[in-house]
């Protein structure tokens, strides 16, 4: 007699780095389970160590790791931990990476380099990892590097909710700062129904290697411009935009960008700018002791705990964003 083999029961596990466990928390919270216990500890010559302190056999396992300085090491840290995951007989690893380590190296500018976006896809798949999620890569390519499915999220609905119940959106211009947001502020003015501008840089032929003018095409006087960037690292272009938008006339300028990367000296521009408000996500940690003036940081937990169980449920992560937006 033939026996009847059981159906594996699902067991979905989350795990925290620890760049940011206040987010994983929040994520934990809304979808209402417990971090699993891990033992992260850095030794002294700044070696890594992981333990978890459950069984994870037979789970489906969701390790949480955000990339802010020092990136290298927490990219290894969570490297470790999918290793360990696969190491005790994990059933999938999903890698939850809100910012994607390295997202700017993404293609070859000059001859000799590396492409090290797709070396850490790589790196996650060697280590053990079967998906990855993260949220607004610089550029949608990435989600080619990885040989398993990379779930690309977008906090776009998050912080457009919020500008369109704190603003009024008929007398709004969305801006792209430079040439290369275009494509983002375009999918910006398509969810708010407010007209764009593009702010374009040239040079003054009078000062060399300089970008001395800034060029504002589209209706912007009197208006409440809201500046759109993926993240915001030295915030040198998000406040040359924003002086420019002044100089024509606007009458409000906020920003909202995804992720708060704020390397120096971003706060001290930042504060320096004007801006009415600056809105970001909380897909990294804003750093203690920066102090920014009118600053609203949103969390994108809801956005991730709902993909999570998708992924968990075998369900379509795309149902998210039902309007396309991707």
């Amino acid at each position: 007699m033939t026996g009847v083999k059981k159906p594996t029961k699902k067991h979905l596990m989350l795990f925290s780095g620890r760049s940011n466990p206040g987010l994983a928390e929040e994520i934990a919270k809304e979808m209402g389970v417990e971090l699993t216990p891990s033992r992260l500890i850095t030794y002294a010559n700044s070696e890594i160590y992981v333990r978890y302190e459950e069984s994870v056999r037979g789970s489906d396992a969701f390790v949480i790791q955000s990339h802010q300085a020092p990136i290298n090491e927490w990219l290894m840290e969570q490297l470790i931990m999918v290793d360990a995951l696969k190491r005790a007989s994990a059933k999938r690893i999903t890698v939850v990476a809100p910012f994607y380590p390295y997202a700017r190296q993404d293609k070859k500018h000059l001859g000799r380099e590396p492409i090290s976006a797709r070396l850490v896809a790589d790196l996650y798949w060697a280590a053990g990892a079967d998906r990855i999620m993260s949220v607004d890569l610089h550029t949608a390519q990435i989600q080619g590097f990885f040989n398993g499915p990379l779930d690309h999220l977008t906090a776009m609905p998050v912080l457009a909710d919020y500008v369109a119940e704190n603003y009024e959106t008929e007398n709004m211009t969305i801006v792209s700062p430079d040439a290369g947001r275009v494509r983002l502020a375009d999918q910006w003015s398509d969810r708010l129904h407010a007209p764009l501008a593009i702010i374009h840089k040239r040079h003054d032929p009078t000062v060399a290697n300089q970008v001395k003018v800034h060029e504002v095409v589209g209706r912007v006087e009197g208006r409440t411009c809201l500046i759109v960037d993926d993240m915001v690292d030295t915030a040198g272009t998000i406040c040359q935009a924003a002086q420019a938008l002044r100089e024509h006339g606007a009458a409000k300028v906020l920003c909202a960008s995804t992720h708060a990367v704020l390397s120096d000296p971003a706060p001290q521009r930042l504060r320096e700018a004007g801006f009415d408000e600056i809105i970001f996500s909380n897909t990294l940690p804003i750093r203690k002791g920066i102090d920014i003036p009118n600053l609203t940081v949103l969390s994108i937990a809801p956005l991730i705990a709902k993909a999570i169980h998708q992924v968990f449920e075998d369900g379509s992560v795309a149902s998210l964003f039902p309007d396309g937006i991707r």
